[in-house]
């Protein structure tokens, strides 16, 4: 697998770089274009909950949330790994209200949030974490909405072939344009199936949710009401301080978010983002080896969005805790070194 993979982000202490994290990515607009790509832009890996907004999609086609009238902030919370604050578990449990659904239907498991305020006051008061806290509690609610949507069985929801789980992969691989007996299967951190496919075919899904350019008049309405959503209530996609969420509130609407586990970044592009006249554009970003900090995919995907032009000066100052590089500091606040980006575009 190390072949498909080639620098792109190093840390710096002292002269001497100490550090080397090795990424693909690839950067495809909505006609199926590959624009641009680092390493091997076909590398298969995992979207993990990058494919988020994609389990939402035939939920979002059939209807679903307008039957229970959910919110743009819920929908937003359909495709979150929200960070679990008190106001995450608020809106799950009107949505779940709405829908006829309690905790005790998630399958998700729990953990302690995200948000390290909230999780240090729970332990503070003796308060053990519920699957309300799961960061893809939002998804499953959704998963559950689409099932008795549909007037299916809920207690297996997340098996493969449910229907609910068979709609959700069929809609994947068609936005991803690529057939469904290609897409590799693996389980999620959450008990949901999750997908693999090339970087090239996750850039395009993202580009083709940004810019429904060619697809069915419901898939598209579902498209621009997911999009919306997660741009207008970029709280709900991640939470306080998360990547994700600051990136969408830079982006002011013309760009959509969403990160995954061991070192996966999706990004979108709306129409007009680079111009009057540029079409939708997806950007996947695979870091080898996990990057558990976060920090390589964030500086990478900065680094990315720069190049293309996607933002000015102004909003990269925004992102500046981000990256493209930062800073290193020791226990004692001393700067030891800093980090960058080593990425080297290939363009088409």
């Amino acid at each position: 697998m190390t072949e498909h993979f080639e620098p792109v982000f190093e840390l710096i202490r002292g002269k001497i770089v100490e550090s080397v994290h090795y990424g693909a990515a690839a950067i495809v607009d909505s006609h199926g274009r590959l624009l641009a790509w680092l390493g091997d832009p076909q590398t298969v890996t995992f979207l993990r909950s990058t494919a988020k907004p994609f389990q939402a999609l035939p939920f979002i086609e059939r209807g679903g949330h307008e039957k229970f009238g959910l919110t743009a902030r819920e929908i937003a919370l359909i495709c979150a790994s929200h960070s679990g604050t008190d106001e995450h578990v608020a809106a799950v449990k009107t949505m779940q209200a709405k829908i006829g659904v309690t905790v005790d239907d998630l399958k998700c498991g729990f953990h302690y949030p995200y948000h390290e305020a909230t999780a240090d006051a729970m332990k503070a008061r003796g308060e053990l974490p519920t699957p309300y806290r799961h960061n893809c509690s939002g998804k499953h609610t959704g998963m559950l909405a689409h099932a008795k949507l549909r007037g299916l069985p809920i207690e297996n929801y997340l098996d493969l072939d449910h229907p609910v789980q068979v709609s959700i992969l069929q809609t994947f691989a068609e936005m991803c344009d690529l057939p469904q007996k290609e897409v590799e299967l693996g389980i999620d951190g959450c008990s949901a199936p999750n997908f693999a496919d090339p970087l090239y075919n996750a850039a395009l899904g993202y580009a083709r949710l940004c810019d429904p350019f060619g697809l069915s008049a419901a898939r598209t309405q579902a498209c621009r009401t997911i999009t919306s959503a997660m741009t207008h209530h970029p709280d709900m996609v991640g939470g306080p301080e998360r990547f994700d969420t600051r990136l969408m509130e830079v982006g002011r609407g013309r760009i959509v978010v969403k990160g995954g586990a061991e070192g996966y970044q999706g990004i979108g592009l709306l129409p007009g983002a680079l111009g009057a006249d540029s079409p939708g554009i997806g950007i996947a970003i695979k870091i080898s080896d996990g990057d558990s900090l976060a920090r390589a995919r964030h500086g990478v995907g900065l680094a990315i969005l720069q190049a293309l032009g996607a933002l000015n000066a102004a909003q990269l100052a925004e992102m500046s805790s981000y990256g493209p590089g930062v800073n290193l500091y020791n226990f004692r606040k001393l700067q030891v070194g800093f980090s960058r980006p080593a990425v080297k575009l290939q363009k088409a």
